[in-house]
């Protein structure tokens, strides 16, 4: 098997995997603490969850599933083209019934409204800063192996139709670039991280100019908490959440999950239970970073039990169909550092 198609698999499952299991996580730690102690296996929703009420265990949420519209999108258009990215998200939620689906985000909402009454692509999206472009944009790194720029450039396209502001365009980039860096099979951790930042960076100027924290050097702030040792894990992540947040503000879920990926070592499984103890928007969070680690680790790095999980509680889609065409597209892309 291509070692870039194992990253590319590894990136596909790893969304689904941070998506899935850190779907029943609550609003804060102390919530979470209290419901499940630990979250070290996929787990159903609780009846009262807020948002996920009813859903089992394995299954992905709307991050997961807008990232597949959007793979699905990308193969069959052979590139990101912000038509395409606006034709997904509009698929996808007619598929899911979005009028009355609960975890529909704001911008996302309005946008879809928009397209509906007749809104260009290019324009739907204005004011759109939540992480709902950023959330599907780890597909966007899968087919640009080592090309961040390239990654972050066509990231902030497919933000376009939902949140084309600069918030939003620079924490779609950094997931893209981060994960394009880590298809590099000599990239280290610290490559991946420092992609993040120049991708958030190259992210910002593409948007319409928007209120909001730096994205990229809120990355760097979460980083530099993760890796400060004078701290137990549990005080890292407290201070992650206290300090950068974890709220669907695109400024707070992105650099949230960079600090997870470090906290994690770029370990998947790791990042997933991470994610899950930090609670906040953590289905998207950890989808997010389990993607980035999941594409710098491989897919060999996320348990075999867990994989079969996640195909059995999501039969409508072929994980593997997608990665493949993700994969044809990449190794046309020329690999770059």
């Amino acid at each position: 098997m291509s070692v870039l198609l194992d990253k590319i698999r590894g990136g596909l499952y790893g969304q689904a995997l941070g998506d899935a299991f850190c779907m029943p996580a609550f609003d804060t730690p102390q919530q979470t603490r209290a419901r499940f102690g630990v979250i070290d296996r996929f787990l159903p929703a609780p009846a009262d969850h807020p948002v996920h009420a009813g859903l089992p265990a394995g299954r992905i949420t709307d991050d997961t599933e807008q990232a597949i519209w959007l793979a699905r999108a990308i193969v069959r258009d052979g590139r990101v083209t912000v038509e395409g990215a606006a034709r997904a998200v509009l698929e996808w939620y007619e598929t899911i019934g979005g009028d009355t689906c609960p975890f529909v985000g704001p911008s996302t909402r309005r946008a879809v409204a928009k397209l509906r009454a007749g809104v260009p692509p290019t324009e739907s999206g204005r004011g759109g800063d939540t992480n709902g472009a950023a959330m599907r944009a780890s597909v966007v790194g899968l087919i640009h192996p080592g090309d961040v720029a390239a990654a972050a450039r066509d990231a902030a396209l497919a933000a376009i139709p939902t949140h084309n502001t600069s918030v939003a365009c620079a924490a779609a980039a950094a997931v893209a670039g981060a994960v394009a860096r880590a298809l590099d099979s000599q990239a280290t951790l610290r490559d991946v991280l420092l992609a993040a930042v120049e991708a958030a960076r190259i992210g910002e100027v593409l948007g319409i100019p928007a209120m909001g924290a730096s994205v990229a050097r809120r990355i760097e702030l979460a980083v530099s908490l993760a890796r400060d040792d004078q701290g137990s894990e549990d005080e890292r992540l407290q201070a992650i959440y206290d300090l950068v947040g974890a709220s669907m503000a695109a400024s707070e879920a992105v650099p949230a999950a960079m600090g997870v990926v470090a906290l994690a070592n770029g370990d998947p499984e790791r990042a997933a239970r991470l994610a899950a103890a930090l609670s906040g928007d953590a289905d998207t969070i950890g989808a997010m970073a389990c993607a980035v680690c999941g594409a710098w680790r491989g897919v060999a790095a996320i348990p075999t039990p867990w994989l079969d999980v996640l195909r059995q509680a999501n039969p409508e889609h072929d994980f593997e169909a997608l990665a493949r065409g993700l994969w044809q597209l990449a190794t046309k892309a020329e690999p770059r550092r």
